[in-house]
């Protein structure tokens, strides 16, 4: 039988269980995709945790995940547009992704460009859509400079780009590791921690135009003391600092279409951007995955492998730390 991830309880990751199910039939107006990769991202650990109740309301048992991409199983009454044996990427709102098929609607697929690869295919909505969302929140232009926090993580690695497209100068604040890359990227990197807002206004003496948060942890807080207009300053985690200081929280819901799906990947595609990625597990170690997901020092993304004759699987470096 088919195999999905689900989840009987809120907490660690010993709640996450990959069971047999029944393999969906495509209703009309739907199609069924036969995964062949699928994206993690740090939302599904709160989710999973319990942390989102009151935003993402769940009856148990439930899955998990949201983007992902495969081959096209069956089609349902009245699809048109697409056919079995196609390759697609998207998404599904089911929280239902992480499985061998996943059930969705046309409106959430777009053909996989040929030259992008499954890997990066199947992890891209949810960080392509936040990437977007976020960046065109604090509506860069030629000659701003804005900083963005967690510039080398799997929204970051694409904000940052998205943002130097945008005209702007970027500096990326990172770990010192991530620091060749950013720079390969046309970003300036900076490290985080004791002497950050120092730092920041060395390379800055004129102040930021705009900042990006997408990590959290009081980054708020540092560009309202920075100085940068609070109606400029977005962040996609901390939504209590966003509430107090009056600044943006755009994220995926902003930017979440096919046109912003396709646009990124027709990009990573034509390499005019990229996208890192730490490692890829194969399904079955989809507890280790999250647990490295956790350390919140990925390089981009974390993918789930359900097709094992696609590529070697990728392992994460040995921590440093």
């Amino acid at each position: 039988m088919p195999k999905a991830v689900q989840l009987s309880a809120y907490g660690g990751v010993d709640q996450l269980r990959i069971v047999d199910v029944a393999k969906p039939e495509p209703e009309a107006g739907e199609v069924v995709v036969r995964v062949v990769a699928a994206g993690t991202n740090p939302g599904e650990i709160s989710i999973r945790e319990g942390l989102l109740r009151d935003v993402f309301p769940m009856d148990f048992p439930f899955g998990q995940g949201a983007d992902f991409a495969g081959r096209i199983d069956s089609v349902g009454a009245g699809v048109t547009g697409f056919a079995a044996g196609q390759e697609v990427l998207g998404w599904t709102e089911r929280r239902a992704a992480q499985a061998e098929y996943v059930a969705s609607s046309p409106s959430q697929l777009i053909p996989k460009p040929p030259a992008l690869d499954w890997f990066r295919a199947g992890s891209l909505f949810v960080v392509a859509t936040t990437a977007v969302g976020a960046v065109r929140a604090v509506s860069l232009k030629p000659g701003d400079v804005v900083a963005v926090s967690g510039a080398a993580g799997g929204v970051g690695s694409l904000a940052v780009q998205l943002a130097r497209r945008a005209g702007a100068r970027v500096i990326g604040i990172a770990s010192d590791e991530n620091a060749d890359f950013l720079r390969s990227a046309g970003v300036e990197p900076v490290a985080y921690g004791d002497g950050l807002t120092e730092r920041l206004q060395d390379l800055a003496p004129k102040g930021l135009s705009a900042f990006i948060d997408l990590f959290g942890g009081g980054y708020v807080e540092l560009a309202v003391k920075l100085g940068v207009p609070r109606e400029r300053i977005n962040t996609i985690i901390d939504f209590a600092a966003a509430e107090k200081y009056g600044a943006k929280t755009d994220g995926s819901s902003a930017a979440a279409s096919r046109e912003t799906l396709a646009s990124v990947a027709n990009l990573l595609a034509w390499g005019e951007i990229v996208m890192p990625l730490t490692a890829i597990y194969p399904f079955g170690l989809l507890r280790d995955a999250y647990t490295e997901l956790a350390r919140r020092r990925a390089r981009g993304k974390i993918v789930l492998a359900f097709d094992p004759t696609i590529a070697e699987p990728l392992r994460p470096p040995k921590p440093t730390s």
